[in-house]
């Protein structure tokens, strides 16, 4: 979808953690946004400053968008996302981004999500499995505490739902757990991949993990290609 300039206003707002917030936007021009999970939008701060956000809904909710964003940097957009409040008008562009899980692509799909990088990724599993989804798929997601792990109770619910699903969360403040999430999403990686025939991976987070799980899976064997991914940091 080609992106426009659009208009919607904030019709609720939550806290799922101290530092992560949703909004949920209903849209006014236009009425409903067509998008592909795993897009986002952006806000402009002036002339020559945007902020992304991820849309954390999915597709089949195209009249209202729920953003999700980290808002511990204090910078000028995360005092902003803070001070949204029932009624407030937003403008912003979108859908950008092509980040998208292609749904012809027969291959097995790895997910792997640092932090709030879980958001795209939470965008296209709910989507995925609320529309009859049926091949397996694995996610990955590493957090520095629970409290990070924002959509767990979601993921583990699709588990249940989903016998193909496999969900693999790890949080670094457990005594065995990995310090960053870099060398714990690589770990667990080599370990829960160990073919790469028919796979596909879909990498999310900081640049450091990125290029950490991307080196695992290419040795292992996987075309470059195959690992598609979005640099949140």
């Amino acid at each position: 979808m080609k992106p426009r300039e659009c208009r919607a206003r904030v019709e609720a707002g939550r806290r799922l953690s101290p530092e992560i917030l949703e909004v949920d936007l209903r849209m006014e021009e236009p009425a409903a946004l067509e998008f592909d999970a795993g897009q986002w939008v952006s806000v402009p701060f002036g002339a020559k400053t945007v902020r992304a956000y991820s849309i954390a809904s999915t597709p089949q909710s195209p009249k209202v968008l729920t953003l999700c964003a980290d808002v511990a940097p204090a910078g000028i957009g995360s005092e902003w996302f803070r001070g949204l409040k029932p009624g407030d008008q937003v403008r912003f562009k979108g859908p950008l981004g092509g980040f998208v899980f292609t749904r012809r692509d027969p291959r097995c799909p790895l997910f792997v999500a640092e932090e709030i990088g879980i958001v795209p990724i939470r965008s296209m599993l709910t989507w995925l499995y609320a529309t009859g989804f049926g091949r397996p798929a694995t996610l990955a997601y590493w957090a520095r505490d629970p409290d990070w792990l924002v959509y767990d109770a979601e993921f583990r619910s699709l588990v249940r739902r989903y016998p193909g699903f496999a969900y693999h969360p790890a949080v670094a403040s457990t005594s065995d757990g990995p310090s960053d999430g870099a060398s714990g999403l690589a770990a667990a990686v080599d370990r829960l991949v160990p073919d790469v025939t028919r796979r596909v991976a879909y990498v999310c987070g900081g640049e450091p993990m990125i290029h950490r799980v991307r080196d695992v899976l290419v040795a292992k064997g996987l075309d470059r290609k195959s690992v598609k991914w979005e640099k949140f940091w």
